[in-house]
């Protein structure tokens, strides 16, 4: 009897092409697009983000090609909660939030999983390119980065379990973009020269302290701007519109450039330093999953990276309790934001990750 695939379509070229992969290998195939807000309730005008009736007309037409079923699944109010409350809670806390790897955890390989077993099916398959494979040696299930380094996604995937990565297929890890984007055009999507999304789906023209504002019907104070120690520097715009790191926008005359480097939330003032104030060698992390064994036992030398563009670097790594990493770095990273998540790497492998502290 064949195995059962559910397909989380976006309407983009890569769930598309994982659907007809999927389908040519045998698999019974059901096509779903899930339903994650309504561009009114996010304060967007243009159906021009994922979940827009366009990426579900798309998705409908590439199941209708492949003549697999296809339904739309309303998580609107999981995502608000899982997703849209955590943005806002971070950004209000001082953290820098991922929302794409908590859209992974808590929807697409948690909400998503259980409706899989609801229909009795038994795996969920996604576009994202990353590779699942199972260890004999460890008999444990393994992420890897795709083969498409340009592409790789394995850094928002970390949060998945044993449980998960047993029941999820991952059809594009092996292939490049552009193989992917060949296959579309051979079969005549209509998605396949269609531009991938590059923005929070839910704040498409990246300006996330006027979502929040209008999301929460808040004002956030203005206060100041210091350095290290302490002088006024100028006015800042609201303590969420600023992003460790940052130095454009902060709409001062300095004379060297200035970058932010920490949030006082209990003083309401924004501390800026130059380049060099924001290199550190170690960070702590919880939250953590890790996929290539239950615990970090002693502490061992992996790779790891603290944002998704970022090339994974050289660090010891020594989990401190049941929940806690102590990570150092061989040499100083710039700008190591609370909030984001590190991703551990021993080579291709994901060996698990947290959020940093």
């Amino acid at each position: 009897m064949a195995k059962k695939a559910l397909i989380a379509m976006s309407g983009g070229v890569d769930s598309s092409v994982a659907a007809l992969l999927t389908k040519e290998q045998g698999y019974d195939c059901i096509g779903i697009t899930m339903k994650l807000y309504d561009n009114e309730d996010v304060g967007i005008k243009k159906e021009n983000t994922c979940c827009s009736i366009d990426d579900i007309d798309d998705a409908r037409a590439v199941c209708r090609v492949l003549n697999i079923p296809y339904y739309v699944f309303n998580f609107r109010d999981s995502f608000n909660e899982q997703v849209i409350d955590r943005f806002i809670k971070a950004y209000e806390n001082g953290s820098t939030p991922n929302p794409c790897i908590d859209c992974n955890r808590y929807i697409k390989f948690d909400k998503l999983m259980h409706r899989m077993k609801e229909l009795d099916m038994d795996y969920v398959v996604t576009g994202h390119y990353g590779r699942i494979e199972f260890d004999e040696e460890l008999k444990r299930f393994i992420l890897k980065k795709a083969v498409d380094k340009t592409k790789d996604q394995s850094y928002v995937l970390y949060s998945l379990t044993q449980e998960q990565l047993k029941h999820t297929l991952f059809p594009l890890g092996s292939l490049t973009k552009e193989e992917a984007r060949k296959i579309a055009e051979k079969h005549n999507f209509v998605n396949a020269r269609k531009h991938d999304s590059q923005d929070i789906c839910f704040v498409p023209d990246g300006k996330y302290a006027e979502f929040i504002e209008q999301y929460t019907g808040k004002k956030y104070p203005c206060g100041d701007f210091v350095d290290r120690d302490g002088n006024i520097l100028g006015e800042h715009k609201g303590i969420i519109r600023y992003t460790i790191g940052q130095r454009k926008g902060l709409g001062l005359s300095l004379p060297e450039p200035m970058y932010v480097c920490k949030k006082d939330l209990e003083n309401n003032k924004v501390i800026l330093s130059d380049n060099e104030g924001l290199f550190s060698k170690e960070l702590f992390a919880n939250n953590l999953n890790l996929i290539t064994c239950e615990k970090i036992e002693t502490p061992i030398k992996l790779k790891a990276k603290v944002r998704y563009n970022q090339k994974e670097q050289p660090a010891t790594v020594a989990q401190i309790d049941d929940d806690r990493l102590h990570i150092v770095f061989d040499e100083p990273q710039r700008a190591i934001s609370k909030g984001q998540a590190v991703v551990l790497y021993d080579g291709d492998i994901v060996v698990g990750g947290g959020t940093i502290e």
